[in-house]
């Protein structure tokens, strides 16, 4: 921008910007505050940066990946995303919104338009309908859990399925319980979630009452279940954020095998890391 800046008070900016004593102020003019190309040329209105400079300059917009939240059997020749509107203040409190999430959330229902999509193998493979679960998530981490759900109802109407122990978590019931109607109907009249089956859906509100509650609670509540069915070869699925929720969880699932399987716990970790390494304790975490 240098090159082709006309007024000397931004070149002198510039200048300082480019050089080793400015580089802690560059960042926290550019990457702390997230701001655009447009945002930083609009900061500098006399560069006249030619256009074929502006497109070799600026990358590309990255691709954003979503885990599905539809089973194809439930749903054929259709594709669901459970998708956070991703929005946060800057610490000059501007007001920022994720590009993707925002635009695809003022999408309306009816418009119809054509975008590149690409699939690819997650890390949680659908498990097969005769395997157990114990499922683990908080807030849109529950997307590829949906499909799970789905997936095995539909397979409940021609073969027998394994349980399902589910177990989310969110904020508050009011805001937050993503797909409400969806868990509850699944957990009742000997859904693929209800007892009946072998199963069981509970929720975990962090925010709404005095002590904060998460999932790990309501995992504690029901040790013998889940050990019962982890005993008997279930697998464990954790989707969510990257942050301390896997290694949390992952914590609690260890004092329940000490507990209920009455061994030290130097044997529960190793008895998890083999359920680890054979392929029946999965992790999709996202930052």
């Amino acid at each position: 921008m240098r090159f082709f800046v006309t007024a000397e008070h931004e070149k002198e900016r510039l200048q300082y910007f480019a050089s080793p004593e400015g580089r802690n102020d560059l960042y926290q003019y550019n990457q702390k505050e997230r701001r655009t190309v447009l945002e930083v040329l609009e900061d500098f209105p006399s560069v006249q940066l030619p256009f074929e400079w502006l497109v070799q300059l600026v990358p590309p917009l990255k691709t954003r990946a979503f885990s599905i939240s539809s089973s194809p059997l439930a749903h054929p020749k259709q594709v669901h995303l459970t998708v956070s509107v991703a929005s946060w203040k800057t610490p000059y409190k501007r007001n920022r919104s994720g590009l993707c999430s925002t635009w695809l959330a003022e999408l309306g229902p009816e418009e119809r338009i054509s975008i590149p999509v690409w699939f690819s193998r997650g890390s949680l493979p659908p498990p097969s309908p005769t395997l157990p679960l114990v499922l683990v998530v908080p807030g849109t981490g529950c997307a590829p859990f949906r499909a799970f759900v789905a997936e095995r109802e539909s397979q409940s109407t021609s073969e027998a399925t394994a349980p399902i122990l589910f177990f989310f978590g969110c904020r508050n019931e009011e805001n937050d319980f993503l797909y409400r109607d969806f868990w509850l109907s699944h957990a009742q009249s000997g859904g693929v979630l209800s007892e009946e089956k072998g199963g069981g859906f509970f929720v975990a509100f962090s925010r709404d009452q005095p002590k904060k509650l998460y999932v790990q609670h309501k995992m504690e509540e029901e040790s013998q279940r889940i050990w019962s069915l982890l005993s008997s070869g279930a697998a464990v699925y954790i989707a969510g954020s990257s942050t301390k929720m896997p290694t949390d969880v992952m914590s609690c699932i260890e004092r329940i095998v000490a507990k209920e399987g009455v061994v030290p716990k130097d044997s529960a970790v190793r008895w998890l890391r083999a359920l680890e390494k054979a392929g029946k304790y999965r992790v999709e975490a996202w930052s």
